[in-house]
């Protein structure tokens, strides 16, 4: 197994690209639309014919203004490794009535060196109408990488926009961790979610299996069920705990951690809060910190959170600091969120100031439960001592929009640029090949995205442009950019060893996405009534 790093085969730089990370991503993940056009372009001698088709979406997703540009590693990944096998190619004869046997052997020659790719960063941030990716190619070829491409595109870019937006509401402070994995729809469903949340501004996973694949960092603890598991102390077996410098030794940890429970019911600022705590609970408790005594991080809501989880929790970690370690916190995920992590923190203080613990106020207190987007949001505007958030279902699924509706559209043919037209202006593509840019004012941020023919001059800094809107001759600006941006870059070209992008680890794609929102200007980012930018 070659080493990884965030997700990249470090043999990329040589050239050499190992396929997509789901290994059904082949040519007959495919509509069989995209075969009946290749062999009728076959038929008609027209399959070799140069064409342009741009690759982007109609109108940003959530009710934003922005979005989050995801999936050209894949893509890439599909390109250098596109072929047809025979089987494959037998079960698409099959499918094609009166399906000649020529055309199987122009399937058998197809692979995508005369393909070239010119894509936006991974990462980056992206408006609608300006293409994601132009492909360059015999018209039979690039309408079978149709489908793939949307399918590796929409997804990706969707989460990690809905990552995106998750992030902006949380603030820069807190951890966001993905937790969708179970909620996924299927297999590739979380371990997409969890490599584009990663991609999106979330801080880990629970997704071992992305994890591995990834390299992004994974978090968790333990659940409901192990808690519950326990019936009383007697279960705990082995009591013995080193101390974290190995010097000395626990003969006994459960009795400390009776002791420290003690202690803290009768501390000055906690005496009336609790009386007796669960005690199968905190069986579960001792258990688990004595197998993770460096990274203890305890489920506190199974019974009772101020009556009996935080008590037993902060014996345990009280315990633990005896001997020299540092417990990591707890995770919420039932209940009055706002209100219990600000309890659980005047805990926490109560604990450091009356037993002397230092910086046990600062205890990360974790929250979980159906989070999403507008529940984080209305926890700021209560106030709450959350400094993680747990997040699944409504992340991974993007459960407040399906799909993102990339679409995938020829703009020329030998030379000759052609249009979709509709009565629907949504609708209507622009044609030919185009180059695109972005335009920078006086104070960093982005103006607008502005696309021109592929022979028209580029804008120049400081030079007076006018910019059009493509459908509405009324919407029109000047603009004198301070910087400009081309945003298309060839990331394939065959198999020529012509200079071409490289692919990048997912943590350089990550940092892009982080960076490009920040430099984005305050009003097209806020979440209600967001100011649109101009394309």
């Amino acid at each position: 197994m070659e080493k990884k790093e965030n997700g990249l085969d470090v043999k990329q730089s040589g050239r050499v690209i190992n396929g997509p990370t789901n290994p059904m991503v082949t040519p007959l993940l495919n509509d069989l639309y995209q075969f009946t056009m290749a062999y009728a372009y076959w038929k008609a001698g027209k399959q070799s014919e140069r064409s342009v088709f741009d690759l982007y979406f109609r109108k940003n997703p959530f009710g934003g203004e922005y979005t989050i540009f995801a999936g050209l590693e894949e893509c890439i990944k599909f390109l250098a490794n596109f072929n047809l096998t025979d089987e494959e190619i037998d079960f698409v004869r099959d499918s094609l009535p009166g399906c000649e046997e020529a055309f199987c052997d122009y399937l058998r020659g197809l692979d995508c060196s005369d393909i070239e790719v010119y894509a936006i960063s991974e990462g980056s941030v992206v408006f609608p109408k300006v293409p994601l990716l132009r492909i360059e190619g015999p018209v039979a070829v690039v309408q079978l990488l149709e489908t793939p491409f949307l399918n590796l595109i929409n997804y990706a870019s969707l989460v990690a926009t809905n990552a995106a937006r998750h992030r902006f509401v949380a603030g820069k402070s807190k951890l966001l961790l993905e937790f969708g994995a179970r909620r996924a729809q299927g297999p590739d469903g979380a371990i997409s979610a969890s490599k584009y949340c990663y991609l999106g501004g979330f801080d880990a996973t629970s997704n071992v299996a992305a994890g591995r694949l990834f390299g992004i960092p994974l978090r968790g603890t333990h659940s409901h069920a192990f808690v519950s598991s326990f019936m009383s102390l007697d279960e705990i077996v082995d009591k013995v705990l080193r101390s974290s410098d190995g010097k000395s030794t626990c003969e006994d940890f459960i009795c400390l951690v009776q002791t420290c429970l003690t202690r803290i019911q009768n501390s000055s600022s906690l005496q009336g809060i609790f009386s007796e705590t669960n005690q199968s609970e905190l069986a579960a408790f001792i258990s688990y910190a004595l197998a993770f005594p460096n990274s203890f991080l305890a489920l506190v809501d199974t019974y009772d959170v101020m009556k009996s989880g935080i008590p037993n929790f902060c014996a345990v970690a009280v315990a633990l600091n005896e001997l020299g370690y540092k417990a990591v916190g707890i995770r919420l995920d039932s209940g009055d969120l706002a209100y219990l992590s600000a309890e659980v923190r005047k805990f926490f203080c109560a604990i450091e100031r009356d037993l002397k613990v230092p910086d046990f106020g600062k205890m990360i207190i974790t929250a979980s439960n159906d989070l999403n987007e507008e529940t984080v949001d209305a926890l700021n505007k209560q106030g709450h001592e959350v400094d993680a958030f747990g997040i699944g279902t409504n992340l991974v699924t993007c459960y407040a929009q399906a799909a993102l509706g990339c679409v995938f559209k020829l703009v020329e043919i030998n030379n000759q640029p052609r249009i979709k037209l509709s009565e629907d202006v949504t609708k209507v593509s622009i044609p030919c090949k185009k180059r695109t840019y972005r335009l920078f004012g006086k104070e960093g941020y982005p103006l607008v995205d502005i696309m021109t023919g592929e022979n028209e001059p580029p804008p120049k800094v400081g030079e007076r442009l006018l910019c059009r809107h493509p459908f509405n001759e009324s919407k029109r600006a000047y603009v004198v950019p301070q910087r400009v941006e081309e945003l298309l870059k060839c990331y394939w070209r065959g198999n020529a060893d012509e200079a071409r992008e490289e692919l990048e680890p997912l943590k350089e794609l990550r940092n892009r996405c982080i960076k490009q929102l920040e430099n984005m200007r305050p009003d097209h980012m806020r979440r209600l009534n967001p100011t649109p930018y101009k394309v």
